[in-house]
């Protein structure tokens, strides 16, 4: 059976599609990786251009992914549910029914900072340099993924 990981951010056009499109070169086809915003207003748009651009440096292709809203079904469909920030964790956990669900939901940089319980800035308003900053610290959450992963 494959496992199935939710990445999430708010408008899920900058941080959740990186930090799928970077799972997604670190796992095989055993494990479905995806992302959703908890945000809705950009449902069926591509990345940010900045997003897309940082990826190709680092030889990943995200131009394929298209925004869609989380929904209270994701709780159930994935096995593993990573909030890019603690307001994104929030809401996600609004939805949730109970203790099954919640334990699927995790904050993605208390893989590297267990915990922390720290945010992935939102790079949107914070110009190039914030899309690098925040790809350096999601392939970092998804290099411990991996290993997680590959140690089942």
């Amino acid at each position: 059976m494959k496992t199935k990981i939710l990445m999430v951010c708010l408008g899920n056009i900058c941080r959740s599609p990186l930090a799928e499109g970077i799972l997604k070169s670190k796992v095989d086809d055993s494990v479905i990786v995806e992302s959703a915003g908890t945000g809705g207003w950009h449902a069926g748009e591509t990345p940010d251009p900045r997003s897309i651009a940082i990826a190709k440096e680092n030889g990943i292709d995200i131009t394929d992914q298209r925004a869609r809203k989380f929904k209270a079904r994701d709780l159930d469909a994935y096995d593993f549910i990573y909030a890019m920030d603690n307001s994104n964790y929030r809401d996600i956990l609004s939805h949730a029914k109970h203790t099954r669900q919640t334990k699927k939901v995790k904050l993605i940089l208390n893989e590297i900072y267990p915990g922390e319980n720290l945010s992935v800035p939102d790079p949107y308003y914070g110009g190039d340099n914030g899309f690098k900053r925040v790809f350096d610290m999601l392939d970092a959450a998804c290099d411990k993924i991996a290993e997680k992963l590959n140690a089942k």
